[in-house]
């Protein structure tokens, strides 16, 4: 019998180039993990300001490049792990949905997947800022259930309901506003809560946030008789009791074990 044959040497499943143009990775070859981090500042902005790109990955020396909806935006060599991409006087051109990917400087054929996206809303003046309120008040006990109702000057509108500047929720209205119920309300839903409003098929055009509002969430649950747990019960004192003769009696006890003990000495000795 011959020699049995040496182990195949296990090679990764090609992957194709995940990006265009394809000259950022030519060939196949295995994907890099993780994916790289995205981040933008602000998120909502309007025409001529100015944004903020972050791409993050944990390997140094990487060339990472930034794509707007599939197209190929800025590319960078930075020497450490994180990539910025600043981008000055936005137009609506630049509004959409941007993703992140770097590859290897040296080995061509290894890159990483896109990244999940980040919107880019570039505010539209012809959409004039919402109002914002909270029933039944914006002070709200802990499990208790609110109302945000965001109120536009538009009919037919898609509403956002947005956290420290990111949207949590969103309702397709037939009116002028939209509400947001909030039941259980947990301690997480404490917070700065603004909305805006779009066009439903114009997706990345909304309005200028509206003035927000502070959602407070009390500690106490509904029904709950104290705002934090009851203390302990007491230990027992060896103090004064509830009716101040407990430390008395005491006394007097001693008083009359001292007489007797001194009346047996005196007659002892008389």
């Amino acid at each position: 019998m011959g020699a049995d044959a040496p182990e195949r040497e296990e090679v990764p499943s090609p992957i194709p180039c995940p990006t265009e143009p394809a000259s950022l990775c030519p060939g196949t070859r295995r994907d890099l993990t993780p994916l790289p981090d995205p981040e933008v500042e602000p998120r909502m902005t309007g025409p001529g300001e100015n944004v903020t790109f972050r791409c993050v990955g944990e390997q140094p020396s990487m060339r990472f490049a930034l794509y707007n909806n599939g197209r190929l935006v800025k590319t960078q060599d930075p020497s450490g792990n994180e990539a910025v991409f600043p981008i000055t006087s936005v137009g609506l051109d630049d509004r959409g949905m941007y993703t992140c990917w770097y590859r290897t400087k040296s080995e061509l054929t290894e890159w990483s997947k896109h990244s999940d996206p980040v919107e880019l809303v570039v505010a539209g003046r012809e959409y004039p800022k919402p109002t914002i309120s909270v029933t039944p008040s914006r002070v709200v006990a802990l499990g208790g259930t609110m109302t945000v109702r965001c109120r536009g000057q538009y009919l037919g509108k898609r509403f956002m309901l947005n956290k420290e500047g990111r949207h949590v929720q969103s309702v397709d209205s037939d009116g002028f506003g939209a509400e947001f119920p909030i039941s259980h309300v947990s301690r997480e839903d404490g917070g700065r809560y603004s909305c805006s409003y779009r066009s439903k098929s114009e997706l990345f055009t909304e309005s200028y946030p509206s003035d927000p509002v502070e959602l407070v969430v009390r500690g106490e649950r509904p029904g709950s008789a104290f705002l934090f747990p009851a203390p302990p019960p007491a230990r027992p004192s060896w103090g004064l009791g509830a009716n101040g003769t407990f430390r008395t009696r005491l006394y007097l006890n001693f008083l009359m074990a001292s007489s007797i003990s001194f009346i047996l000495v005196s007659h002892w000795f008389n």
